[in-house]
């Protein structure tokens, strides 16, 4: 009714827009879409499972494909057709921890907060050791460390962290900023610029790379006991990284915790000043090599139109997370959203002229693994931009990633064509916040696998809310940072893309095709 008295006014008026003129939005679906994923929701129980009872879902571990079972089933139950796993290729070892404790024992009793960086061995058993601090930033400079730290505890002599930010977390995009997106120009295309390997800098960098390489060697060949590293992050929390890599045929490296910043600097503090500081830990963690294969969640509402069910719209996000916590702003918020999206599809009966697929993309905190795997195997090589038949039928992939935070509008990834397709499909949710159509790109997500072959790829623009600052990658990121009615939002949003796609005379317009990559 809003939308038409909106119309009605419009032409009253004797305004007319192009974007209205091109494409006709159904306010009877878009108000059943929306009373279904309004009121009706069920993406904070799939955000539930896919957390809290699916737990961390680092690549390749039990968690990660818990969940994977745990969607592909439950997309079955939605009714979604050719529900799967999908393997997309080699990725490496699972890896898990199954216990994590660590504590100063002197001078005195202190439990710390510290996580096993992902990849690194446990250490056989709880042990008991003193802290000794290692400086040195040369190979030539470890030599005085030599015999001395078998059975030891290493600490780095690290700076501390950024002093105190009186910010707070958590923040929505202000209208200025939503603004300044919305007025943002094409900007010519330079191609990707490739670093200068005789700069300086460059230099400096892979020196620094290569000794950090040897320095955790000769702690592993002088059997330390343990490694405590610095992680980022303030007041507790922790972002988590990788300490050795998830090749099955990586080297051995020692057991290692990534430390919280106020634990680390009271330890450094005490060990540089003489005291004597005891240090115990029991770390068990677990590689996996009995299947070295990566695998997407892949289902699909088969289309209906005789001479349209051939093409196809995708939407997706990565299902896969770090292993502090269960991974719920990044990125199992996006996977639920999506998830939702076709459930409210199915709710609403709709019949698609074009078949919708969903895709829970695998691996994709290592390098968009899972999608790019998924693009080579159906689409083309980004590489020599050999295409498959498949390339020319998908009209477009839509993707979520950028936390928990609510939908207020897209980016074109340069497609400037799209821009008053998509400006259409969002009036009617201007009272839910989204109205910003922005020619630029943005990175980091799987949209990039298929926009690097010529498809049109675009991300969701997203209130940050504490993605940024709290939870991506850190111990944070759990089911309690997740906020319901901006996740009900997005999935409300997203299911009215998908199906404006799936309906619309033709396929969502393409850019001109990328060149071919250059080799790395």
């Amino acid at each position: 009714m809003k939308l038409k008295l909106l119309f009605s006014c419009l032409i009253s008026a004797g305004i007319t827009l192009p974007l209205f003129a091109q494409e006709t939005v159904d306010p009877a679906i878009v108000q059943k879409i929306r009373e279904e994923g309004l009121n009706h929701s069920k993406v904070m129980e799939t955000a539930f499972y896919l957390t809290d009872v699916s737990g961390p879902r680092l690549a390749g571990s039990p968690g990660l494909k818990r969940a994977q079972n745990w969607a592909v089933n439950q997309l079955k139950t939605w009714g979604l057709a050719n529900a799967k796993l999908e393997a997309w290729g080699k990725f490496g070892k699972g890896w898990e921890v199954q216990k994590d404790y660590a504590a100063i024992t002197v001078p005195y009793y202190h439990a710390i907060i510290a996580i096993p960086k992902a990849w690194t061995p446990g250490t056989g058993g709880l042990i008991k050791g003193d802290v000794v601090v290692v400086k040195a930033d040369s190979a030539a400079e470890l030599d005085q460390y030599k015999g001395k730290l078998q059975g030891k505890v290493v600490i780095f002599d690290t700076k501390p962290l950024v002093e105190r930010s009186f910010k707070v977390d958590a923040a929505r995009y202000t209208d200025e900023e939503l603004a300044e997106m919305a007025n943002a120009t094409m900007q010519p295309a330079t191609g990707r610029r490739q670093p200068d390997a005789n700069s300086p800098q460059f230099a400096a960098m892979r020196k620094l790379r290569a000794f950090q390489t040897t320095l955790r060697a000769f702690i592993h060949d002088e059997k330390a006991a343990l490694i405590l590293s610095q992680a980022r992050g303030t007041d507790g929390t922790v972002f988590t990284t990788n300490g050795a890599s998830y090749a099955d045929t990586a080297k051995a490296v020692a057991p290692e915790l990534e430390t919280s910043s106020e634990d680390y600097q009271r330890i450094l503090r005490l060990a540089k000043a003489g005291q004597k500081v005891e240090l115990e830990a029991d770390i068990k963690t677990q590689f996996l090599t009995d299947d070295l294969q990566g695998y997407d969640v892949v289902a699909e509402i088969p289309g209906t139109d005789k001479k349209l069910k051939e093409q196809v719209i995708m939407i997706g996000g990565h299902l896969d997370s770090w292993h502090a916590a269960t991974g719920a702003t990044d990125n199992a918020a996006g996977s639920a959203v999506m998830m939702e999206a076709m459930r409210i599809l199915k709710a609403i009966n709709f019949k698609p002229k074009r078949t919708i697929r969903i895709a829970l993309w695998s691996s994709e905190e290592q390098g968009l693994f899972g999608s790019r795997g998924y693009v080579l195997n159906h689409f083309g090589d980004p590489k020599t931009m050999q295409l498959k038949p498949e390339q020319a039928k998908l009209s477009a992939y839509y993707n979520l990633d950028n936390g928990t935070g609510k939908i207020r509008g897209i980016y074109l990834q340069g497609d400037s064509a799209a821009g008053p397709i998509f400006k259409a499909w969002l009036e009617p949710f201007k009272d839910l916040g989204a109205t910003t159509v922005t020619i630029r790109n943005t990175g980091g997500t799987d949209h990039q696998s298929f926009d690097a072959v010529g498809i049109p790829g675009f991300q969701f623009i997203q209130d940050a809310i504490d993605y940024g600052s709290r939870t991506h990658h850190s111990n944070q990121d759990t089911y309690d940072r997740l906020v319901e009615d901006d996740l009900k939002q997005a999935a409300t949003i997203v299911a009215s893309f998908v199906y404006n796609t799936s309906e619309r005379a033709e396929m969502i317009p393409r850019k001109a095709l990328p060149k071919v990559q250059p080799a790395n």
